[in-house]
């Protein structure tokens, strides 16, 4: 006899759409707007100037993040320790090594902490991916939907689109 597939009860999660604005408290970043991608796994986030370093006998990335769309102002700089490098495909098919940390993000008022994959995603539509991993930890995407989180006062979303 055939069961039915277990629901999974949606009490706890929290709805968001298929874009959403982020904090990164690491980072001291209140504001990053990022894709909701249930078709990647891990999350990636647009890094640069990547200069890998040892500390404490760990091996560490020092990289720099920019917080808004289209601009170059503004940008942080992060050290972590690297988790692994992971092959991750693109959306193009293409294989590739990325640098993956451990990094808190804010979503929809609930934070976490993830694997993030670094990448150069400056073409990109969004310098930031939420993939299944983090999605998994109490989230539902709602793809009819943006910004079911909240977003920045104006002036903040309309400084994301550059000068």
């Amino acid at each position: 006899m055939d069961s039915a597939p277990q629901q999974t009860p949606v009490d706890d999660k929290v709805v968001v759409g298929w874009r959403e604005w982020v904090a990164l408290p690491q980072a001291d970043v209140p504001w990053v707007k990022a894709k909701i991608d249930t078709g990647a796994k891990s999350s990636s986030i647009h890094a640069f100037d990547l200069e890998v370093h040892e500390q404490d006998g760990q091996e560490w990335v020092r990289f720099s993040i920019h917080p808004w769309q289209r601009s170059d102002e503004d940008h942080v700089e992060l050290s972590l320790p690297v988790l692994d490098m992971r092959e991750v495909r693109s959306s193009n098919g293409q294989v590739e090594k990325r640098y993956a940390v451990a990094l808190d993000v804010t979503l929809a008022g609930r934070t976490i902490t993830t694997v993030m994959t670094l990448s150069n995603r400056d073409e990109m539509g969004f310098r930031m991916l939420i993939g299944r991993e983090a999605l998994e930890r109490g989230f539902l995407v709602d793809s009819s939907i943006s910004y079911a989180g909240g977003r920045p006062r104006r002036a903040v979303r309309r400084k994301n689109w550059g000068k």
